[in-house]
């Protein structure tokens, strides 16, 4: 085996001598500098991360920033126009809502939710759909033939429809959405994993591994989900979108989180009859609605330019 740069020369008189490493190897970046360059120049990546913090920060001190009780109703100062608007008061900087509820309270309080559904169902059909996948890619055979026979029922069932059957059987809440969307979001990522454990299975290093006799967890845990981490992350952050998009539309209905919890989605559904009055109360958790699914999708094609094996190098 070639040394490395702390190889060993020997001079004429046969004595042992340290040869210093060379240049262009103390000035090659190793891996995660070059991925950390990767991703620093990566523009709307580094847009879409910076406003994923910024949400998530607001989420988890969502008790320090808000200016009052989301939940505190006083109707003497019901619908209250933003701070821009004529009538607006620096109190409710985006003024309150039909019942007297700061509205800024509730939206920040709204991140929470909108994000608590979106990570928690796409952690339950992640977990689902990566270890059917990897099954099915892996193994092949009649472990393949059954898993393509769940994945294609799947794929016949509407998401939506079935979502607004189940919930309506079982009662909207915040824990039966998420579990709800965690089982019916899998099949993306078992597709993704299926056709990535294939290919990852044939290669040299997965053979070597299995030729010297290494167990199948090992193969599994140590050759192939790390080399299809990549696909895996991709497939997550859409996943997050997926599920945040459809628990707005399920509380836009009536069918997902219960007022008075403050959800953006249940926040669009309350001001839909005030629109042409008062079309903040719409507009605000829309637009916020739409700009943490943008940010997820922003986050998902940046990784996937990012973890592109053509870029790897």
């Amino acid at each position: 085996m070639a040394p490395s740069d702390k190889a060993i020369a020997t001079d004429g008189a046969g004595v042992a001598t340290a040869r210093m490493p060379s240049i262009e190897t103390v000035m090659q970046p190793n891996a995660a500098t070059m991925l950390a360059r990767r991703i620093l120049g990566h523009r709307s990546f580094m847009v879409a991360a910076i406003i994923m913090a910024g949400l998530i920060l607001t989420a988890i001190f969502a008790p320090l920033l808000a200016p009052h009780d989301p939940l505190d109703q006083v109707l003497i100062r019901r619908l209250i126009p933003p701070i821009w608007a004529e009538k607006g008061q620096w109190e409710h900087l985006l003024g309150t809502d039909m019942m007297g509820r700061d509205y800024l309270s509730r939206m920040i309080y709204g991140a929470r939710v909108s994000l608590l559904i979106g990570f928690c169902a796409m952690m339950i059909s992640g977990v689902l759909g990566t270890v059917m996948g990897v099954c099915a890619g892996y193994f092949g055979g009649r472990v393949d033939m059954v898993i393509t026979f769940l994945l294609t029922t799947r794929l016949t069932l509407p998401v939506v429809m079935v979502s607004l059957a189940l919930v309506a059987v079982v009662g909207g809440s915040l824990q039966t959405v998420i579990i709800i969307l965690g089982c019916l979001l899998w099949d993306r990522f078992t597709v993704v994993m299926r056709s990535a454990t294939m290919q990852v299975r044939s290669l040299d290093y997965v053979r070597a591994a299995s030729a010297i006799g290494c167990s199948t967890r090992r193969i599994i845990f140590s050759e192939i989900l790390p080399n299809i981490l990549g696909s895996l992350l991709v497939i997550a952050t859409f996943e997050i979108a997926h599920a945040v998009l459809l628990e707005a539309a399920l509380s836009f209905l009536g069918l997902g989180v219960q007022p008075p919890t403050p959800s953006w989605g249940l926040m669009v559904s309350e001001g839909k009859d005030y629109m042409l009055f008062e079309p903040y109360l719409v507009m605000l958790p829309g637009l916020a609605i739409f700009t943490l699914v943008l940010a997820i999708n922003l986050l998902g094609d940046g990784a996937r330019d990012i973890f592109a094996p053509e870029n790897r190098n």
